[in-house]
């Protein structure tokens, strides 16, 4: 199971960090990843890590805004976002893939398991 938290409401500029528990003993087999689903849109790929933590992926829209992390001790995968725009608002989501890796990780349908979302909300 995962569970993401840590959104809210931020002015524009602003930072958040989102975090997700995973419950199991078999975390650091998956690739975990974040994506996003702004209101009215479809879920959309934000973020991925590899297994070790290693390796990164993000869309063109957060490189260099967002950072992606992870603490296989702790069943944790972290999401740093900073200088927040109000396009960055969405239903935040982690999510785990088991067979993939990053770069290969960013459609939805690669993922096994979701967390319930959070919800991230940028003011301007």
């Amino acid at each position: 199971q995962l569970q993401a938290y840590g959104g809210g409401l931020v002015q524009a500029g602003g930072s958040l960090r989102l975090s997700c528990a995973a419950s199991g003993r078999t975390f650091s087999a998956y690739v975990m990843g974040w994506f996003r689903q702004p209101p009215g849109k479809e879920r959309e790929f934000v973020a991925a890590i590899s297994r070790s933590g290693g390796s990164t992926d993000f869309t063109d829209s957060v490189k260099g805004r967002f950072t992606i992390s992870r603490d296989n001790t702790k069943n944790m995968v972290y999401l740093q976002m900073n200088s927040l725009k109000p396009e960055d608002t969405a239903v935040y989501f982690c999510a785990a893939d088991a067979g993939g890796a990053v770069g290969t990780s960013r459609r939805v349908v690669r993922y096994d398991y979701w967390g319930q979302g959070t919800q991230v909300t940028v003011s301007s």
